[in-house]
């Protein structure tokens, strides 16, 4: 006699892929802090590698996060939460400019500090858990969003390398690093999962709500302090560089839509 299907497995399932998808976007990071103590990127790199991703996730939020929410929230209230969703991330980005981490994102790694590995976690969780949250909701529409996590883990990638290299110039340890980067992982894990959970049996507005209040927020990111950072650095290519990523993140959108 066959055993019917438990309660709550593919729930259970899709709590657990969303928290997948969640850590695997973050796990950049940790790829940039490695590359940072094996091959040394030059800072150019890193900025291009910023700028890139800026692109990717401008289109991230035009194509999937706002395109979604139209669907079952009005235009209006769309504004008004990314507008939200920014004065959040500004706030709380002051906070993390107070507690050592206001350039996270510096492709040179020369204003990272040494003393307060604190503002550095707590900055990278600012920018992760929105982030993280929304891969969480792309899984409820039957798949993680292609070009969200490209572009997220393109943003990951130069903040480790960059956070990561000015570690390095000041003695850190490649272990401590690994540590640091572990604990944004699995907040960002837990974040995708909750995102998921949380929201499954909405009808769509509240989710929308939430999807744009994050878009405002990944939008006031790529504004204060990617875009910025990059532009330091390899400034010529730099807006050309930001448009390429939203090409691309326009291609991967028609490619499996």
């Amino acid at each position: 006699m066959g055993h019917a299907p438990r309660p709550g497995r593919e729930d259970t399932g899709a709590v657990l892929l969303a928290a997948f998808f969640g850590g695997l976007a973050a796990s950049a990071l940790l790829v940039g802090a490695l590359l940072a103590y094996g091959l040394r990127p030059s800072p150019r790199l890193t900025a291009v590698v910023m700028a890139v991703g800026s692109g990717l996730l401008i289109g991230s939020v035009a194509y999937d996060l706002v395109a979604v929410a139209r669907v079952s929230v009005p235009v209006p209230l769309i504004a008004v939460s990314l507008t939200v969703g920014a004065g959040v991330f500004v706030l709380g980005n002051k906070v993390i400019e107070r507690r050592g981490g206001a350039r996270r994102k510096d492709p040179t790694g020369s204003a990272t500090p040494s003393d307060n590995p604190l503002g550095i976690v707590l900055g990278s969780v600012l920018d992760g858990v929105p982030e993280s949250f929304v891969l969480g909701l792309s899984v409820l529409h039957g798949g993680v969003s292609v070009p969200l996590l490209f572009g997220i883990g393109m943003s990951n990638l130069p903040e480790g390398m960059a956070a990561s290299s000015g570690l390095r110039i000041r003695g850190w340890k490649e272990a401590k690093v690994v540590r640091l980067w572990s604990i944004v992982i699995v907040t960002s894990a837990i974040s995708a999962a909750l995102g998921h959970e949380l929201l499954a049996a909405d009808d769509g507005t509240l989710t929308g709500l939430v999807q744009t209040f994050a878009a405002g927020a990944l939008l006031a990111m790529v504004a204060d302090t990617m875009v910025p950072e990059a532009y330091e650095v390899e400034r010529t290519w730099t807006g050309g560089l930001v448009v390429v990523g939203f090409a691309a993140s326009l291609m991967i959108a028609s490619l499996i839509t």
